[in-house]
């Protein structure tokens, strides 16, 4: 089970990792934008991004 937890933390950083290195003008435009956005859509975006991730998970493991 850790062994699972600690590749898919893993595999978070490698890809958390691809844009800023690929284009960190990109990135840094893009987390300006979002630092704007009202908390309310801030949350509808974490939301539809974890139920997203639960629905992947079910379906590659269910």
């Amino acid at each position: 089970m850790w062994l699972h937890l600690l590749t898919a933390l893993g595999l978070l950083f490698v890809l958390e990792g691809i844009l800023p290195f690929l284009t960190p003008h990109g990135m840094r435009r893009a987390m300006l934008q979002t630092a704007q956005l009202p908390d309310k859509v801030l949350r509808i975006i974490g939301l539809v991004s974890m139920l997203l991730g639960l629905v992947m998970l079910y379906v590659l493991h269910g």
